[in-house]
């Protein structure tokens, strides 16, 4: 007897959607921020799943999705730090200071 693969198509990637990271089909939420949210926010699975609105099938296949392309999505979201970082820094260097009044 053949096994019979089944798959759940519940994550994308379009270049013109997200900046081409990751999605969850039908939500504008990427893996990487299922990902932050368990991480960084030691956010569980019930609890990304009402944060974002989503089903858990929606949050367990972001997080599947994310440890089979682990190093990749891990670099997408040390980008979006990085970038988070240089404009939090840009907009308080841009802020004039209470003292110079």
């Amino acid at each position: 007897m053949l096994d019979t693969v089944q798959e759940l198509n519940l994550i994308a990637a379009n270049p013109s959607v997200r900046g081409g990271r990751p999605y969850i089909i039908g939500t504008t939420v990427t893996v990487s921020d299922v990902i932050i949210a368990k991480l960084y926010h030691d956010q569980d699975s019930d609890g990304i799943a009402s944060w974002y609105n989503l089903t858990l099938s929606q949050v367990y296949a972001a997080l599947t999705h994310y440890y089979v392309f682990k190093d990749e999505i891990d670099q997408q979201i040390r980008r979006q730090i990085k970038r988070a970082t240089a404009v939090k820094e840009q907009r308080l260097g841009n802020q004039s200071s209470i003292l110079s009044r």
